[in-house]
Order: structure tokens, then C-alpha cells, then sequence
């Protein structure tokens, strides 16, 4: 009989244990289940976070682009460049020269940043300066040739303006120049 009492004394004792086992298990297995949510959602969380990271990263990365263009159009905006052109003829006992000069200059606002950098073009070289001096304007009536019928055209069909630049004198050869009105090796901030 002893061991029957034993017996009667230890089973609520296993049973206990057994479902206290049992409750152990389903309680952690629901609690992996809630965990494995929990960072599912968490993951989904840190995933927009880190597009929205990038997102915002590239607007502000864009804005900061837009508004050091928009400075530096506004800083460039008061960069402005000043011309001023005039005729020079220069003279001399055997020659005259005409030459068209245009001057520039840089401008910061209202503060010069350069002294006038000079560009100038030869627009007439003449041999004769009496002639030149006789043939101020071709549209006088001195300057029409003798025989033009009434002044509209000569004996071979052609305008007399056009038989009177045939008539000038040669253009001297002179050194070769370039076209352009701003040399390769512009001075700017020169003072």
C-alpha cells in the first residue's frame, strides 16, 4: 500500500509538471509567432524609413543644386560688359588709314573691373589722300564720271558707283589680322 500512496502522492505532481511543460511551450511558440510580427513590421517600418531617407536626401541634394544655380544666375546678372566704338583715320603724306576701334570694358555692377581693352579693325586703306579726300561721298554729282546717262548707268550697263570703287586706288597689303573683335588673350582685371 505504501507504494500506491506514493503513487496517488506523485501523479498530481506529474501532471502538474506535464501541463505546466505543455503550457510552457505553446506560450513560447506563440510568443516566436508575435515576435516574428513584431519584426516583420518592424523591417517594413525601417524600409520606408530608409526610402524616405533617400527620398528626402534627394530633394535636398536638388534644392541646394537649384538654389546655387539661382545665386550664382543672380551673382552673374551683375556681370555686364560696356562697348563703346568710334572711327580713327590716321593720315600721313603718302597713306590714309581708316579703322574702326571698339573698346570694352568689364563691369561688376557699377565697378569697373578692367581697364578699355581696344580692338581695332582696318575698314579703308588709301594710297592717295587727295583722292580720298575728293571722294568723300560717292552719291555727289562731281563724282559721277562725264557721259553717264543722267546718272543711272554708263556705256557698259554698269551703275557708276560700281565703275567708280573699280577706279580706287589698290588696297597696300597689310598684316594679317583676325576677324574676330576679342583677341585669344583678352585682358580682363588688367588695372
Amino acid at each position: 500500500m505504501h507504494l500506491d500512496a506514493l503513487l496517488w502522492l506523485f501523479l498530481p505532481v506529474f501532471v502538474a509538471g506535464g501541463s505546466a511543460l505543455l503550457s510552457f511551450y505553446i506560450m513560447q511558440a506563440k510568443m516566436e509567432v508575435s515576435l516574428s510580427k513584431e519584426r516583420e513590421s518592424l523591417a517594413e517600418a525601417r524600409a520606408t524609413i530608409n526610402s524616405q531617407k533617400v527620398m528626402m536626401d534627394e530633394r535636398v541634394r536638388a534644392t541646394e543644386e537649384a538654389v546655387k544655380r539661382a545665386a550664382l544666375d543672380e551673382f552673374l546678372k551683375d556681370f555686364r560688359v560696356e562697348e563703346r566704338s568710334y572711327v580713327r583715320e590716321t593720315k600721313s603724306l603718302d597713306s590714309a588709314q581708316r579703322s574702326m576701334v571698339m573698346q570694352e570694358r568689364l563691369f561688376f555692377r557699377n565697378i569697373p573691373l578692367s581697364n578699355w581693352v581696344e580692338h581695332e579693325m582696318v575698314v579703308e586703306v588709301g594710297s592717295d589722300l587727295t583722292r580720298l579726300q575728293e571722294q568723300t561721298s560717292i552719291f555727289t554729282a562731281a563724282s559721277l564720271p562725264a557721259g553717264s546717262h543722267a546718272g543711272l548707268h554708263t556705256g557698259d550697263g554698269r551703275l557708276p558707283i560700281s565703275k567708280l570703287l573699280d577706279n580706287a586706288a589698290p588696297a597696300r597689303p597689310t598684316a594679317p589680322r583676325s576677324n574676330s573683335l576679342i583677341p585669344a588673350h583678352a585682358v580682363f582685371g588688367a588695372q
